[in-house]
């Protein structure tokens, strides 16, 4: 290992480039819930903003910032331990940063365009300047080709840092995991003329990104969080990181059947993605319950010998990596399981039940160890040995994590409603759509989400207030 990497400080280009990508992260997921508030009070009050920033445009700022500002939280929480597991200071980190410059202003003109611009003739230069029409993955061809450009500058640091440093078993599984993640995003870059066989490649962007390459970058970062925080055995964590990879691959691809048959693929597909895509945080769940019981065993085993035992040193990025095994086992497992099996899904499919299943999946899965990762960073940017929960920490997490588990539970509801009246009871013709979202159950269900959104906008509040302020606290308290 490099001996000018201490242990506690940001040392190196590589982790302070992270903390950039960090800050947009931020500012990227505070207005990812702006434009989601917005979007629910137009459910509820289509006219508005009508024709000035109608739902269409706000539900996709709300989703491409989703993904935007979680892939910036994955890239800098990636430079975060590259130095730390490789021993290395970091190859071509100054291209890295010039890389974070592209990518940032190409996002600013893109989100500009969607918010001014809106929508364009459906022509070529359409598809070049404005956005591709392609739900999720609208970003204008010449930005699609930007972020690849920027993804392989990024890959390119993290390969090379890799090769000349220590490959440690969480490395070799994030660099693998990379470009398999780089990879799949090739798959939204062409078109074809079967419909068919145009939403099979775009699901395999939309999808698969999630239920395996971001699912093993999720698990990467809890290893790597977990022993430093609370100090696990790293040959426990690599045993289930390794399991995960096995899992996650197989199941991942599997797992995504359960949207092949409503895209014209045969029936069968329906139990194969319905029984692997709930095998995926499995893994996950199974590392975390047999590091806390070891790390358990071991406070007990040091107090009964009058020893003292080790604490947590990061409280608000252990609280956040708690609630991420608690998320993901309910918004990817629970949440996805109950709606994706065939026999009920002929019913749910395209309801709100699809919209609860999103929101605290993304939420409990991902949003909640990118921010403990944030927290991690600020814990080495200010050289402080150990972090404490803070009230605005405990705040944070607890009303965000209350607003996305009401909203949750309020679209769940709304979806209910839905395949009840709907589907169940008028056929799913386009009359039964409208007549079931004018009924008290639905209405009421989406007045919940508005003011469960509110709440969660407070509680990012409190989150961004305390990451803005707690490095210094600590700082403060420690000397």
């Amino acid at each position: 290992m490099l001996t000018s990497i201490k242990e506690n400080h940001l040392t190196n280009k590589g982790q302070e480039l992270g903390m950039m990508y960090f800050r947009v992260a931020i500012i990227l997921f505070g207005a990812q819930l702006v434009m989601g508030l917005i979007a629910a009070i137009q459910f509820l009050a289509p006219g508005f903003l009508f024709e000035l920033f109608d739902f269409s445009v706000a539900r996709m700022v709300h989703i491409n910032a989703l993904v935007v500002w979680m892939l910036y939280a994955m890239i800098g929480a990636t430079y975060m331990m590259l130095t730390d597991e490789t021993g290395h200071e970091g190859v071509a980190i100054g291209l890295g940063k010039l890389g974070f410059w592209l990518l940032t202003a190409a996002v600013t003109v893109v989100v500009l365009v969607y918010i001014i611009v809106q929508v364009g003739p459906g022509t070529e230069a359409s598809l070049w300047l404005i956005h591709e029409g392609r739900e999720y993955i609208e970003a204008p061809r010449w930005a699609d080709i930007g972020i690849v450009v920027v993804v392989l500058i990024f890959y390119f640091n993290v390969f090379a840092t890799y090769m000349k440093g220590e490959k440690t078993g969480i490395m070799t599984v994030m660099v693998a995991n990379l470009l398999a993640l780089a990879g799949l995003y090739m798959a939204g870059m062409f078109y074809t003329d079967n419909i068919s066989m145009d939403q099979f490649w775009w699901w395999w962007v939309i999808h698969l990104w999630v239920e395996a390459t971001w699912e093993v970058f999720v698990g990467t970062l809890a290893a790597y969080a977990l022993i430093k925080i609370i100090g696990a055995k790293r040959e426990i964590v690599e045993m289930w990181l390794w399991i995960e990879v096995l899992m996650l691959f197989g199941s991942g691809i599997l797992g995504m059947g359960h949207h092949y048959f409503w895209i014209g693929t045969p029936e069968y597909w329906w139990e194969i993605g319905a029984l692997f895509s709930a095998l995926e945080p499995v893994p996950l769940i199974a590392m975390f319950v047999h590091v806390l019981y070891d790390w358990g065993k071991e406070q007990g085993i040091a107090e009964g010998r009058g020893e003292t035992a080790s604490v947590i040193t990061n409280g608000p990025a252990m609280a956040w990596i708690v609630t991420n095994a608690f998320g993901n086992f309910l918004g990817a497992g629970i949440w996805g399981f109950f709606h994706t099996l065939p026999q009920v899904n002929i019913y749910t499919h395209g309801t709100q039940f699809t919209a609860a299943h999103g929101h605290l999946s993304f939420f409990g899965a991902y949003a909640t160890i990118l921010i403990g990762m944030m927290y991690y960073g600020l814990q080495r940017a200010y050289g402080v040995q150990r972090m404490k929960l803070t009230f605005k920490s405990k705040m944070g997490i607890f009303l965000t994590t209350f607003g996305v588990m009401g909203m949750t539970i309020a679209l769940t509801i709304a979806g209910y409603e839905q395949v009840i009246v709907e589907r169940g009871e008028m056929g799913a013709t386009w009359n039964a759509f409208f007549v079931a979202q004018n009924l008290p159950w639905y209405v009421q269900a989406q007045m919940w989400r508005a003011i469960m959104g509110v709440v969660t906008l407070l509680g990012f509040i409190y989150l961004a207030w305390d990451l803005l302020t707690i490095g210094k606290v600590s700082k403060e308290a420690e000397a």
